[in-house]
């Protein structure tokens, strides 16, 4: 199958309905299209909104997906270190003992890392980090748990340590190998991710099927190792203040890992999976239709509320909101979810 065109990708997101829209002082300021899909236990697409066989490029969601190739391939770290190579951390100083934690223990150093530099993602870390008068580093950037993931992988391995990032380095491969398998798709494409290694795309389907199928894995599996560690340390997956922490920690059994570019990819306990992509990648709108998507689905947690909504401010005063409003799905229905 060939990759789809510039074209063809630019029409599904231009076309895909409006799922949000923000409000300002009583006035629709702004709509916003998405893309998402909803898998059964059995990775059957129950519901999409939008063509469910969309390819993107989940760009951090994968993450997960990529720590399951690593444990596959002989990766053994404790579960909060799993959930940091799962992340895109958020910078706080737990996290960065973390990634000097994973490194050490395969006898590596920051000096390894070659993700790019940046400052902490967090405003409170990066504020702290500026006050102390430091430059970006790769240790402080969000990708650095994957990375020194990586880089442990290939001495387990073997493998040579300077070239990890090549798209025909052999972890590279087992990446790919591992997204396609789990998902039951094909990786039509394979760019740079901002942190310089390879992103490969998925379809909405394919995104959602592998976290469903990562979130009911079997005891003892590789699967259900990654799952579990996301689980344990929500906090290490993300942040203190991060959205996808909460979710994690709010709604049992759940795993659910965001990626730039506005995607969101959630596993159930029950083996159902979803997926959502905001056509303009404005990251406000991505939990608030995530959340809108459960509740369609029957999923009932207090932290679904508190992402409902993301406020819209005014002089620094809340005027107005970004809220989901959900049409109909274009394939299928969530019907049978509440029967």
């Amino acid at each position: 199958m060939s990759s789809p065109t510039a074209d063809q990708i630019t029409a599904m997101l231009a076309g895909a309905p409006v799922m949000a829209r923000v409000d300002r002082s009583g006035f629709v300021e702004s709509v916003h299209r998405a893309l998402a899909c909803v898998t059964t236990a059995e990775g059957a697409v129950q519901a999409a909104w939008g063509e469910p066989d969309a390819v993107i490029y989940p760009r951090s969601s994968n993450k997960p997906l990529q720590a399951l190739a690593m444990v596959g391939a002989g990766l053994d770290l404790p579960p909060q270190l799993l959930a940091l190579v799962c992340s895109s951390h958020s910078g706080e100083r737990f996290h960065l003992e973390g990634v000097r934690s994973i490194l050490e223990r395969h006898g590596l150093s920051v000096e390894d890392l070659q993700n790019t530099p940046d400052l902490p993602y967090d405003d409170v870390d990066r504020r702290q980090w500026l006050r102390e008068g430091r430059e970006p580093e790769s240790l402080a950037q969000n990708c650095s748990g994957k990375h020194a993931g990586m880089l442990a992988t290939c001495v387990v391995n073997g493998w040579d340590t300077t070239t990890y990032r090549d798209v025909d380095h052999p972890l590279q491969r087992l990446m790919a190998t591992t997204l396609e398998q789990i998902a039951d798709d094909t990786v039509e494409a394979t760019g740079v991710d901002g942190c310089g290694a390879p992103v490969m795309t998925l379809s909405m389907a394919g995104l959602a099927r592998a976290f469903g199928r990562l979130a009911a894995a079997a005891p003892g599996s590789a699967e259900a190792r990654v799952a579990d560690a996301m689980r344990a340390a929500p906090r290490y997956l993300g942040g203190t203040r991060r959205d996808v922490t909460k979710l994690v920690e709010g709604v049992d059994g759940l795993i659910a890992k965001d990626g730039a570019e506005a995607v969101y990819a959630i596993g159930l306990a029950d083996g159902r999976g979803v997926s959502v992509k905001i056509a303009d990648g404005s990251q406000r709108v991505r939990p608030v239709v995530a959340a809108a998507i459960l509740r369609t689905m029957g999923v009932d947690a207090p932290v679904l509320d508190d992402l409902a909504s993301a406020p819209i401010l005014g002089h620094g005063e809340p005027v107005g909101a970004v809220t989901a409003v959900l049409p109909e799905p274009t394939t299928g229905s969530l019907a049978a979810t509440h029967g």
